[in-house]
């Protein structure tokens, strides 16, 4: 199972960036996916997360009406949407799938992990 992780970079405040993360060697559609992100010095936080067939969505309150995730099964690939960026955006972020065995936000819930995409947002 691989996730590749993608679309990070350099932003200035109130900028956008889409991340994307394209998975391969599992059933994708049979997986939650979900966004997490670490600063550094602080432990690997909940993002946003959604359903198997994209219906119902999940988001952490830090982002809420910020951010939005959405998947594509026929690609593979589930996407992060972040408008209005603020420095405390700043991390490195990570995809992360599951078989719907746990909760949404936690990480010990998933089961396979990206490589991590850095997001930088200058003040």
């Amino acid at each position: 199972v691989q996730l590749q992780a993608s679309g990070g970079g350099l932003v200035q405040a109130g900028g956008s960036l889409r991340l994307s993360c394209a998975a391969s060697g599992l059933t994708f559609s049979s997986y939650v996916m979900g966004w997490f992100r670490q600063a550094p010095g602080t432990e690997r936080a909940f993002v946003a997360a959604i359903s198997r067939s994209g219906g119902s969505t999940l988001y952490a309150e830090s982002v809420k009406g910020r951010f939005t995730i959405s998947r594509d099964n026929a690609q593979s690939t589930v996407y992060l949407q972040m408008n209005s960026l603020k420095p405390e955006d700043t991390a490195l972020y990570y995809c992360a799938a599951q078989p719907y065995s746990g909760s949404w936000s936690t990480t010990r819930s998933y089961h396979y992990w990206g490589q991590g995409t850095l997001v930088t947002v200058s003040s």
